[in-house]
């Protein structure tokens, strides 16, 4: 894996790269405007975030989010959201871009290779597991721990901010055939059977 940092996103889509397409590719069911996404993706964050916030105050003993602990647990939501980018970045096996649209509220990474179904579900799915569920189900689970009031909120705000992974997540499961393997292109991801290019031999996982 080799990581580029882009800095800012211009917006432009065709300045983003794209993996050639495959014979036989379908785009996934997504919404392809940038604008629309990131309001829709912000508004199903803070709606996941209030379930989470719900589920934290009538499960975690003494759950305060305006505590110091709660305070440092939600500094360290925000300071994650680069090595969740990195996170991402390592499932990449060559070149991968990272960019940063913080007036949308988004970060991401991008590149041109391909994946099969499970090891793109993995790369989206890899820092949220890291920086949000597995926090948070160990401050559940062990709320006597001194840290755990840091790691609820940590957990909490993380697996929030990790709404547009569960979306990949999401499309590719419900819209992936068996045996298919996907590639971004821009914005957007497409899906293709491999076996449909002889010319084109399948990727290694």
């Amino acid at each position: 894996m080799r990581l580029h940092y882009k800095k800012a996103f211009n917006g432009d889509m065709n300045s983003l790269p794209k993996h050639p397409h495959e014979p036989g590719a379908v785009k996934f069911k997504e919404i392809d405007d940038f604008n629309q996404l990131s309001i829709t993706l912000n508004l199903l964050s803070f709606l996941l975030f209030i379930i989470l916030l719900i589920i934290d105050v009538l499960t975690f003993k003494r759950f305060d989010f305006t505590s110091k602990a709660g305070l440092i647990g939600l500094c360290l939501s925000f300071l994650v959201l680069i090595p969740h980018e990195f996170l991402h970045a390592i499932c990449f096996k060559g070149d991968v871009e990272m960019y940063t649209a913080l007036n949308k509220g988004m970060l991401f990474v991008t590149g041109t290779e391909t994946f099969s179904k499970s090891r793109f579900v993995f790369m989206s799915l890899l820092p949220n597991l890291v920086f949000g569920f597995l926090p948070w189900l160990v401050a559940l689970l062990f709320q006597d721990w001194s840290i755990s009031q840091i790691l609820i909120v940590l957990g909490t705000v993380a697996i929030a901010q990790g709404i547009g992974d569960y979306y990949n997540v999401f499309n590719a499961l419900s819209q992936m055939p068996k045996g298919a393997r996907c590639y971004l292109y821009g914005m957007n991801t497409y899906w293709y059977m491999p076996q449909q290019n002889k010319k084109n031999p399948t990727r290694e996982e």
